[in-house]
């Protein structure tokens, strides 16, 4: 009676240990971010309007982020493409962020004529070394990351996008 109680504990244990490994086996290792991915996610920049834009309260949702200047042509043809898109893109639980690489009073004087539903932050020039450590290597405007729900980066590019490469962008989320 002893052996069968035995043999029926060390299978039961032997049981136990297949499900708890399968179920280890089957879960996606955790995600690390890189240093510079995780000082974005822990950034806040100040509104134009006023009141503080804070990364980590979008963390979890997809993100576009797009670095943008009111002296830059490509950046303001841009941002009609950007507020579509932010629009569509709302709906799919993701957000778009545009973060001015200027003169506040610029950037303020600029969206007074031209308003975009999105959220505005002001990063000033050194927004230009923000956009290098999310892999703008040159620096240059504009600059798009797009983030997944676990805070990577996943897309970017260097150079005016459009609304409809935003959507396949938004696809592969």
């Amino acid at each position: 009676m002893k052996r069968r109680h035995l043999v029926l504990g060390a299978a039961g244990a032997a049981a136990a240990g297949a499900g708890v490994g399968w179920n280890l086996w089957r879960q996606p290792p955790p995600v690390v971010l890189d240093e510079n991915t995780l000082a974005f996610w822990q950034a806040a920049f100040t509104r134009p309007e006023g009141g503080e834009l804070a990364m980590r309260s979008m963390f979890g949702q997809p993100l576009v982020l797009n670095f943008w200047a009111t002296w830059c042509p490509p950046c303001v043809k841009e941002m009609p493409e950007l507020d579509r898109f932010a629009k569509a893109f709302a709906s799919q639980g993701g957000r778009v962020v545009g973060l001015a690489v200027d003169n506040p009073t610029a950037v303020r004087q600029f969206l007074a004529k031209t308003p975009v539903s999105y959220g505005i932050g002001l990063a000033g020039f050194d927004g230009t070394e923000l956009s290098r450590k999310l892999g703008n290597s040159t620096g240059a405007l504009p600059f798009t990351a797009m983030f997944d729900r676990q805070g990577r980066i996943v897309q970017r590019k260097l150079g005016e996008t459009t609304h409809d490469e935003l959507l396949g962008w938004a696809k592969t989320l």
